[in-house]
Order: C-alpha cells, then structure tokens, then sequence
C-alpha cells in the first residue's frame, strides 16, 4: 500500500491537505516499517484546491491513502472520487502517523467493505446519508 503524507517541510505532517504542494511517500507493507520512496513537490496548479474538482491525472492518483494534519470535507469528497483514502491525524512523525492509520484496523483498499473506518476521522461524510461507503 503507499501512503502519502502532507509535508510541506519534507520532515514532519503539515496541515492545509487542499493547498499542499509537498508530500512524503511511503511503501506499506504488513509487518514491515515503512519505507520512503518518493517526495512529491508539485508546482501550485497542481494542488487539489487549484484543481477546483477537476479530474485531471494526478501524482497522488498512484496512492491509497494521503494522511494529513487537516483538511476540509471537500477535499475528502475529492479524493474519495480519485480512489484515495483521506485521513486525519494529530501526529506530526510521519512514521509514527502510518502506524496509527494502519494500528486503528484500517485495511487495504480493495478488501471488503470500503478499506476505511467510519470513526477515524477522516472528514469523509456520506452525501445520501447512508452508512453505506461510496468511495471506492
């Protein structure tokens, strides 16, 4: 699984998910400490507030789940409609941020049921009102 992470430094997990330009990059694989594998810096256009709901190819389309320090429910809507897993954290270590996600029973996307839990916080809300999860 790889895990994005907002990191405007490239050090810790920053905040503002929709305007972020930077992102740490991890390989998740069950047992294994995660592993970095790329950093994205994108130019302005391209963060996801820019793209204004467009659904232009984007790097953070090659990921499962972008972990940030906040964001609004737009954003979660955006990404759910890429395939990706938005979620919050209050840890600013991005190792210790992908172990929470993955420690809280989240579980691979593709599996059974949507791939997330409903009570982690990731400003995901369902539009029809049912619990039912429509993002994947």
């Amino acid at each position: 699984m790889k895990i994005a992470l907002t990191s405007q430094n490239f050090k810790t997990v920053t905040n503002h998910a929709g305007r972020a330009r930077r992102f740490l990059v991890y390989q998740v694989e069950s047992g294994q400490p995660p592993v970095e594998i790329e950093r994205i810096d994108l130019p302005k256009d391209m963060c996801i507030h820019e793209l204004g709901g467009q659904m232009v190819a984007h790097p953070l389309d090659a990921v499962d789940v972008l972990i940030s320090a906040s964001f609004g429910p737009g954003f979660a809507r955006n990404m759910a409609r890429r395939n990706v897993i938005a979620s919050l954290t209050e840890e600013t270590d991005p190792i210790r941020a992908i172990e929470q996600f993955v420690a809280d029973g989240q579980r691979l996307p593709g599996g059974e049921g949507c791939g997330h839990d409903h009570n982690h916080g990731h400003g995901h809300d369902h539009e029809d009102g049912q619990d039912t999860c429509h993002c994947h």
